[in-house]
C-alpha cells in the first residue's frame, strides 16, 4: 500500500516519462549511432532516474540531469565496445601459422587438457602460449591485471601439467597450438 507521496512521487515520474522518453532515446541514437541500443539506453536511464526520482525531481533542471544521465550511460557504452574491439583485435593481431605433419596425438591431447580448465586460466595459457602475447597484452585482451594473468597462466600450466602427466607441458602446449593454427578454447 503506497503513501500520498509515493503515488504523487509515480505519478509525476510516469508524466516526466511520457514527456522525455523519446527525446533520451533519440539523444542516446545520435550519441551512440546505434538505433536499436538507443531504446534500451534510455529506459536503462530512466530507471535509473527511477531509483533517485526524489533528488531528479528537487533539481532545478530534471530534463537536464536526465539527459546527463543518458551521456554518462552512452560513453560507457562506447568505452566498454572499444574496449571490446581492441581486446578482439589483439587477440587476432597474431597471424595464423600452419606446420606440415602436425602431431594430431598430442594436439588431441592438448585440446581435451585445454578444455578442463576454467575459462579464465585457459585464456591465459592459450593467449601466452598459442599466441606468444606479452603479459601486459594478455591482460588487455582479458580485461584483467598483468598479476592475475601471471597467477592464472602459472596455475593453469601446473594443471596441464597434472593432466597431460608431462613436465613439459609448456612446449607441448605450444607446440600443438602452434602447428594447428588454432586458437583452442572457443568452447566454454
Amino acid at each position: 500500500m503506497g503513501s500520498v507521496v509515493d503515488d504523487t512521487a509515480s505519478v509525476e515520474f510516469h508524466a516526466f516519462f511520457e514527456r522525455h522518453y523519446a527525446e533520451l532515446a533519440r539523444l542516446a541514437h545520435l550519441l551512440t549511432g546505434e538505433a536499436d541500443a538507443a531504446d534500451d539506453l534510455a529506459a536503462d536511464a530512466l530507471l535509473a532516474l527511477w531509483h533517485r526520482w526524489d533528488r531528479v525531481r528537487a533539481s532545478e533542471h530534471p530534463v537536464a540531469y536526465a539527459r546527463g544521465v543518458v551521456a554518462n550511460m552512452a560513453r560507457t557504452r562506447i568505452r566498454i565496445a572499444v574496449r571490446e574491439r581492441r581486446r578482439v583485435a589483439l587477440f587476432w593481431a597474431q597471424r595464423e601459422e600452419k606446420t606440415e605433419n602436425p602431431d594430431v596425438a598430442g594436439v588431441v591431447d592438448v585440446q581435451g587438457a585445454l578444455r578442463r580448465l576454467p575459462f579464465r586460466k585457459r585464456a591465459c595459457v592459450v593467449l601466452r602460449h598459442a599466441f606468444d602475447l606479452s603479459e601486459k597484452d594478455t591482460a588487455l585482451a582479458l580485461g584483467v591485471s598483468v598479476g592475475t594473468v601471471k597467477s592464472q597462466t602459472s596455475k593453469g600450466m601446473a594443471e596441464l601439467q597434472r593432466l597431460l602427466g608431462t613436465r613439459n607441458a609448456p612446449r607441448k602446449v605450444h607446440s600443438a597450438m602452434a602447428r594447428t593454427g588454432t586458437a583452442i578454447g572457443k568452447d566454454r
